[in-house]
């Protein structure tokens, strides 16, 4: 069969068979289709979307289309944890050492950024020295050592993956649903995870704006799971506004690190939250209540902040983030923006607006092969809910130059709300699925 039957076949809504979906995975996997056509077959897909058997064919072939990670040996649970993306969302960065403090042994692939939402991969590659490309062995005897590693995806696992997340990112296909579950599941299954807990993001930040569409997806990783042999524990989390004060690599890294020293706000919340509910998922606790007092007592006795230090060490890094967050790159130009509306409450601060002032910046990519600059992105010094005053500084930019700076600013206050009647906060979790 030639590759062009496959994308017509997809284009012209008969769908595709299990063994046409596997040439797609050998196909990027092996560079044997090229990228042209792949691109032609991702847009086919998304708008005639695959059925559930297509999806699980998809996921399982591009799972298999390099090496599935055997974990035996390692104590159990072996657990991975994989978050939608969002903007600021930086919670891999502190769940991850908090999970493995906790008992679990966690080894994890991450992708780099898709659209307006950040990856853990440029978070991390973002500190001088830190490694994301161990091999399975590395990944097997670090993970041995002290519960924890991640790698980004690399030749060796799900190399499918690899090159269709890539291709997604530059194509606008990026919130097809199968699409999303094939890639996210297909890690999962390479990394050799015994389950897997996933927190999808809902609101302008993420790739589900609305309840409705992060629960169909939420539905579709749990019913992949399941055809797929991993069982996937699913919460639904808000993404109305920027996760935590900071977005933006670097400026993402230096707000884990403190949120680990100790610092509370939203993000170190969300963390506790879903904590709380990996334990349960993963039987090291019974109920929530006595999950997120795991979870509080690790992070309140340092030995999440020790994990982690552990952690970036073991791969590499050369400056220590979490006692010197200050030797780590700043940009440049820093613009502070103020309030133009009147006096009143924060009703909204919109994700998505600020997310693509973080790429505009250089902090994202719009074309495959750009290159991020990790020092780049905004500090939101107001949430919603938050009391505002006339002139109160609501954000700070750090940008490469004063013009960029200039423009985020514009851009940053079309995407705020001020009014004068008080405005609660959105509730962190709005929905979690078994």
């Amino acid at each position: 069969m030639e590759f062009q039957e496959v994308i017509a076949n997809r284009r012209d809504g008969r769908g595709n068979s299990q063994i046409e979906l596997e040439m797609v995975a050998r196909g990027a996997a092996d560079g044997s289709v090229p990228d042209y056509q792949l691109s032609a077959w991702l847009m086919a897909a998304y708008l005639k979307p695959l059925n559930a058997d297509e999806t699980a064919w998809l996921t399982i072939a591009m799972a298999d289309s390099g090496d599935r990670l055997d974990l035996t040996g390692l104590p159990k649970p072996w657990v991975d944890k994989h978050s939608t993306g969002g903007v600021g969302d930086k919670t891999s960065l502190i769940l991850l050492p908090l999970l493995a403090s906790c008992g679990m042994t966690i080894v994890k692939m991450s992708g780099r950024g898709l659209g307006i939402t950040g990856g853990t991969v440029d978070k991390l590659e973002s500190v001088p020295g830190f490694r994301m490309n161990l091999t399975p062995d590395e990944l097997k005897a670090q993970a041995k050592s002290i519960g924890l590693a991640i790698t980004g995806q690399t030749a060796s696992l799900a190399p499918a993956d690899k090159t269709l997340y890539a291709l997604r990112d530059v194509t606008a296909t990026v919130d097809s649903i199968p699409l999303l579950v094939s890639s996210i599941m297909s890690k999962k299954l390479a990394g050799g995870a015994e389950m897997v807990v996933l927190d999808v993001k809902c609101g302008s930040g993420g790739f589900m704006a609305d309840l409705d569409g992060a629960t169909k997806l939420a539905k579709a990783l749990i019913e992949t799971g399941k055809r797929a042999g991993l069982p996937a524990h699913v919460a639904i989390t808000d993404m109305s506004q920027p996760l935590g004060r900071m977005v933006g690599n670097l400026l993402e890294v230096k707000e884990a690190a403190h949120v680990l020293r100790g610092g509370r706000g939203r993000v170190a919340d969300l963390c506790v939250r879903l904590a709380a509910h990996s334990l349960v998922a993963a039987k090291l606790a019974s109920t929530e209540e006595q999950g997120t007092k795991m979870a509080e007592a690790a992070l309140a006795s340092g030995q999440a902040l020790k994990r982690a230090k552990e952690w970036f060490a073991a791969q590499g890094a050369t400056v220590d983030v979490f006692e010197h967050p200050e030797a780590l790159s700043v940009a440049p130009v820093r613009l502070n923006v103020k309030n133009p509306q009147g006096k009143g409450w924060v009703h909204r601060i919109d994700a998505r607006t600020v997310g693509e002032v973080v790429v505009a910046l250089g902090g994202g990519r719009e074309k495959k092969d750009d290159k991020i600059d990790p020092t780049v992105g905004v500090v939101c010094l107001k949430s919603v809910g938050d009391k505002v005053a006339p002139d109160e500084e609501m954000f700070t930019v750090h940008a490469a130059d004063i013009r960029s700076a200039e423009q985020a600013a514009t851009h940053l206050l079309a995407g705020v709300s001020v009014m004068k009647s008080a405005k609660y906060a959105p509730p962190l979790i709005l929905k979690v699925l078994p």
